[in-house]
């Protein structure tokens, strides 16, 4: 195969031919430099590259027979500028650490290199991964492939730009309220935030931390399922992570099984949302009914997400707060208020956030007794202008704080429940729009199941790669 042809091909093609000898490691590193060497200065996706180290890895691969490879056998993979690789850079998008090369890597990184993954790139992140438009001041913005003078989202924008340009099949994102799920939507790509304990990873600050997950991007459901395989599994130094389920995650996306009742919101009670995000998501859930699915709009109570969310993010960032006297000057408006919102937290409202989460996972749980499968948008607005920090109104109703914007995605973080955005149309002016879809907790073979089959009936899947396009101001 051609090396364009290589690039176009799906991560499930490239392991087949992987590991029938058609193609090597090497081949497809050679094929990742060239194309990165081509487009990546038009979007700025994966500043960080590490190929030698790829290179390494993959004649030690090599050495092995085909068959012992591991489930990627020898696919290149990107990580995210906030996760620790051994020998390689790791920034978290911040001046502070600009410089920092990590000894050991994160649990996540190893799973992956024992499933025959090569890391070849770290992708771009917002610093310390804080807001939902990837920028920084260490490596500048990433910008949208379909339209460069709109956002990629964030934070996990350069992973998405990557595979929405043919910079990677695969790539890991990580997600706090939308940190994979909005550029996913954003760059017309499939990302999926799993359940907790589903991916294990070194544990940062808290053992119990729960709001930030890590999750597989894809250009398609069966490429997500397949590095959902890559990625899970029992870890002794994840005290929360799960045991490998006896089933693939790629056997259940191919299974053909389809859901029987799903339900649609455009706005889980809490939030405005574009018309046009609203008409295009809403008439893609509603294609389920060709597969056989009752349509319904409702959704369960998410009454609390904005207190409860703003409280336990906050507390998140408190352990930041050793960073104030010594970088302030440093760091980002964004991540400086998160910091002092934290330490301004009282015990009383930390414990009503926690009963305010459970309560809320309680009800999720609850409604997926009689749904299969809830869908919204996966964002509330289309691609926006990249020099926007970050959305501050949406159809006349002005956000109280810079993240609020995306609560239609920290809602379902909340409730605990796993959550994949699917490409399922464009906008007037050409711009992806993602069809966020969750299952009750610990449910992804469901959800991964009846995205396969909704992205059948939507036939969206081939949209990319595609090369980047130049700034038309359609955002």
């Amino acid at each position: 195969m051609s090396q364009q042809e290589l690039i176009g091909e799906s991560a499930c093609g490239i392991v087949v031919k992987l590991t029938s000898g058609e193609v090597t490691p090497l081949d497809l590193l050679d094929a990742l430099e060239k194309r990165i060497s081509d487009v990546d200065g038009k979007v700025n996706a994966l500043p960080i590259l590490c190929f030698d180290r790829a290179r390494k890895s993959a004649m030690e691969l090599m050495k092995k027979p085909r068959a012992d490879r591991g489930l990627l056998a020898g696919l290149p993979v990107p990580i995210k500028d906030l996760t620790d690789v051994s020998g390689v850079r790791n920034t978290f998008g911040s001046p502070i650490f600009r410089d920092n090369i990590p000894v050991c890597s994160d649990i996540l990184v190893e799973r992956l290199e024992e499933n025959g993954a090569l890391i070849y790139a770290k992708s771009n992140t917002p610093e310390f991964g804080s807001g939902a438009n990837t920028f920084n001041k260490v490596f500048g913005a990433t910008l949208n492939p379909w339209d460069t003078s709109c956002s990629a989202a964030g934070s996990s924008g350069g992973a998405a730009v990557a595979l929405a340009t043919g910079m990677a099949w695969l790539a890991q994102g990580s997600d706090m309220g939308g940190s994979l799920r909005n550029p996913a939507s954003f760059c017309g790509v499939v990302g999926l935030r799993p359940s907790i304990g589903r991916v294990a990873r070194t544990p940062k600050g808290k053992v119990d931390a729960t709001l930030g997950l890590t999750g597989p991007m894809a250009r398609n459901v069966e490429d997500v399922a397949l590095m959902l395989d890559a990625m899970s599994g029992q870890h002794p130094g994840d005290p929360l992570s799960l045991p490998k389920l006896t089933n693939s995650f790629l056997s259940a996306a191919r299974s053909g099984k389809k859901p029987k009742r799903v339900a649609y919101s455009p706005d889980l009670g809490i939030t405005p949302v574009d018309p046009q995000v609203a008409a295009i998501t809403r008439a893609a859930a509603g294609r389920f009914a060709e597969a056989g699915a009752i349509v319904e709009e409702t959704h369960p109570d998410f009454g609390e997400a904005h207190e409860c969310f703003h409280v336990l993010r906050a507390l998140d960032y408190v352990g930041m707060e050793v960073l104030l006297p010594e970088h302030r000057e440093l760091m980002k408006p964004e991540v400086i208020w998160n910091i002092e919102e934290g330490l301004r937290l009282t015990v009383a409202q930390v414990e009503r956030a926690e009963m305010q989460r459970a309560a809320m996972t309680a009800r999720a749980v609850q409604f997926f007794e009689t749904y299969d499968l809830l869908l919204t948008p996966a964002t509330i607005v289309k691609p926006f202008p990249v020099e926007n920090r970050f959305v501050s109104e949406c159809a006349g109703k002005i956000f109280d704080n810079y993240v609020q914007w995306v609560s239609i995605a920290y809602a379902i973080t909340l409730a605990c429940c796993p959550a994949l955005s699917l490409p399922c149309g464009f906008t007037e002016s050409g711009l992806p729009v993602g069809l966020q879809m969750v299952a009750s907790p610990g449910c992804e073979a469901q959800l991964l199941a009846g995205a396969k089959v909704l992205e059948d009936v939507l036939d969206v899947r081939r949209t990319t790669p595609i090369d980047p396009r130049g700034p038309k101001s359609t955002c």
